[in-house]
């Protein structure tokens, strides 16, 4: 993970954003939905980076999906990890 920027910048590789992801035991559309966004974008956001579709997760989401990495659970998470 990238920070530069002093925290603003937090940065994910697809990698790392597919790691997390089945780390938290999540289906990319469960995954979608903890971010408030679609099952493409996580697709996209996880694949190689030298395709003209793949996207960068923004910086909030990085920061989100650590705290979850780190043990955070908002009241509505519906999984068991």
């Amino acid at each position: 993970m990238d920070d530069r920027g002093g925290g603003r910048g937090v940065q994910m590789t697809p990698d790392e954003m597919r790691g997390a992801r089945v780390l938290l035991g999540l289906s990319q559309s469960q995954m979608a939905e903890m971010l408030e966004t679609d099952a493409q974008t996580v697709r996209r956001m996880e694949m190689d980076q030298n395709r003209s579709t793949h996207r960068l997760p923004a910086p909030r989401m990085c920061r989100l999906i650590m705290a979850y990495v780190d043990g955070y659970r908002p009241d509505d998470w519906p999984w068991e990890v």
